[in-house]
């Protein structure tokens, strides 16, 4: 598996990333522990969790998972760098929502309970807080990586202008600020190429897609439904607004003999921005469509037919403007 830094820092980090929301609400503890067992062993060193995961409020279920993994084994903590993220609802009172700095010393020290490790190697802010200002937030990020806790800080969810005011307001305090961005980015949604792509690269900010499939409307979804498989509701309606998209886009990838899902990721690790895509097995066999990703290249005719297939809007102001 190939490895590529975070953003501007000095960590390396695998150009796939392996995500855990489902670990606890669709995937048994023992399936999750199988899983991240055969993602290190493949060279994945990169796993993306948060606070808020897991079927029940303030209990943090799929951090614990994450926490009995590494208790079972000293080396694997060592060997990955883990990514978790304050934000969320975790109880009923005031101060247990949201970016104070109360909440994100607290979260941190929950968050490190429930992992069974020492420090987090990259603590993202889930969402913008629009009501707590950057010094106080930064002030909270300085002392938990200064208390060796922390050792790096990204965001998810963030407007381009949230980055741009967030590292100038990191700058201003002497402090490294943000190294990576978590978005919603595939080829169904590239809302993301407009400001915030490129806010990224202007700052060695690392992208790093989440629904790189679009929950799984770019994973086969046309063969899945012919092999007798459903989908729920609202992924029914989302196929019925881009089927024709869809139904070209298997054509190619039938074309080049690959998986939808492999192409879907693998025109991701193609985007100058993109970091690593965040893949959500449920299973083993997911797992590994999402590993082979990073090992398929793209000619430029391929790229450009998916571009055909699926328009990005282009960058601002151009896109927008004259």
């Amino acid at each position: 598996m190939e490895t590529t830094h975070l953003g501007r820092s000095g960590l390396r980090v695998s150009r796939v990333c392996l995500g855990t929301m489902n670990f606890g609400p669709h995937t048994q503890d023992s399936d999750a522990h199988d899983m991240m067992d055969a993602a290190l062993d493949q060279g994945v060193n990169f796993f993306d969790t948060a606070d808020v995961y897991g079927s029940k409020q303030g209990e943090g279920i799929t951090e614990k998972i994450l926490g009995t993994w590494f208790a079972g084994d000293d080396s694997r903590r060592a060997r990955t760098v883990l990514a978790t993220k304050v934000y969320g609802s975790m109880g009923d009172e005031p101060n247990d929502t949201f970016l104070s700095a109360r909440h994100v010393i607290a979260a941190c020290e929950d968050s490190l309970r429930r992992l069974q490790t020492d420090w987090i190697d990259l603590y993202q802010m889930h969402h913008i807080d629009r009501n707590t200002p950057w010094e106080e937030i930064w002030q909270a990020m300085e002392t938990l990586v200064h208390q060796g806790k922390v050792r790096y800080v990204g965001s998810s969810n963030f407007a381009g202008w949230n980055i741009a005011q967030a590292q100038e307001a990191a700058r201003a305090r002497h402090f490294m600020g943000l190294v990576s961005e978590q978005s919603l980015f595939n080829l169904l949604e590239r809302s993301v190429e407009l400001e915030v792509a490129p806010a990224c690269e202007s700052y060695g900010v690392g992208l790093i897609p989440w629904s790189p499939l679009s929950g799984g409307l770019l994973a086969g979804i046309l063969r899945k439904e012919r092999e007798g498989r459903s989908a729920t509701d609202q992924v029914r309606e989302r196929l019925a607004e881009h089927h024709d998209s869809i139904e070209a886009y298997e054509g190619l990838c039938d074309e080049l003999g690959e998986d939808p899902a492999v192409v879907g990721l693998a025109w991701l690790l193609h985007q100058p921005a993109v970091t690593a895509p965040i893949i959500g097995p449920r299973t083993m066999a997911q797992l590994e469509s999402g590993i082979a990703a990073a090992a398929l290249e793209l000619d430029d005719d391929v790229l450009d037919r998916l571009d055909e297939l699926f328009p990005g809007p282009g960058a601002a102001p151009e896109a927008y403007a004259w």
